[in-house]
């Protein structure tokens, strides 16, 4: 299936990149100042800057990503939004914080989570695999159980998320993920029965924008994998 990409915002939102460290390194992340982008779309001088296999989470100015066309406001709410459907585990930890009022965990907002099976393909139909909605907790926080996503029409796999702090606001995005994992997840069943592409994540342009923020960082869990991720709105 081809994904529209039409439908990308041009609002400007701030993501705080915790990767698999996780919410517990939020207070040294917000600790300095949150960097800006010049016209030409280079970090500023006072921008962090991601180093080299640090698991340390970073300020990251982005462009938010469009919901693409399978989006459904279903508002189902559940952690566990796999319904059966056969893959590899993955566990995604998600924290939100307003990032303009000293990284404040964010109670009460509404995490809308969807992405393709381990064939490509979204829900759709009445279907409602892998979507489901969850309410973050006093501290911002909430789970979700899923699969790792298949991969599909030229684009790096991924799972997108739309966070609704209130009922006027939106800021809508999506994760990718290491392309060496992709490839060990691939070379097992049900994602085995298709060729998977050598190169997962170097075909989609958008990956290659803003993959260095909006990649996870998953570690083992069991028979699957784990991450986190700290969103921070503006």
């Amino acid at each position: 299936m081809a994904e529209n990409d039409t439908s990308r915002t041009s609002r400007r939102t701030v993501l705080l990149v915790a990767g698999s460290a996780g919410a517990a390194l939020l207070t040294a992340a917000c600790s300095g100042p949150v960097g800006t982008r010049g016209a030409a779309g280079q970090p500023s001088a006072s921008q962090p800057r991601p180093s080299g296999g640090s698991n340390a989470p970073t300020c990251v100015l982005t462009t938010e990503a469009g919901a693409g066309p399978y989006y459904l406001d279903l508002d189902r709410v559940r952690s566990d939004i796999t319904e059966g459907r056969d893959g590899v585990p993955f566990r995604l930890d998600l924290t939100v914080v307003r990032v303009s009022d000293g990284c404040r965990p964010i109670a009460g907002a509404r995490v809308d989570v969807w992405h393709a099976d381990a064939s490509g393909d979204y829900s759709t139909g009445g279907a409602t695999f892998l979507r489901g909605t969850q309410v973050t907790d006093g501290a911002g926080r909430c789970v979700f159980r899923t699969i790792v996503p298949g991969w599909y029409a030229g684009l790096a796999p991924h799972i997108h998320f739309k966070v609704h702090p209130d009922t006027r606001t939106e800021t809508t995005s999506q994760f990718f993920f290491p392309e060496e994992l992709l490839l060990k997840v691939y070379a097992r069943r049900p994602y085995a029965r298709r060729p998977a592409p050598k190169h997962p994540n170097g075909r989609d342009s958008r990956y290659r924008s803003a993959g260095a923020s909006m990649t996870l960082t998953p570690s083992a869990d069991g028979e699957g994998y784990r991450a986190a991720y700290t969103v921070g709105i503006a």
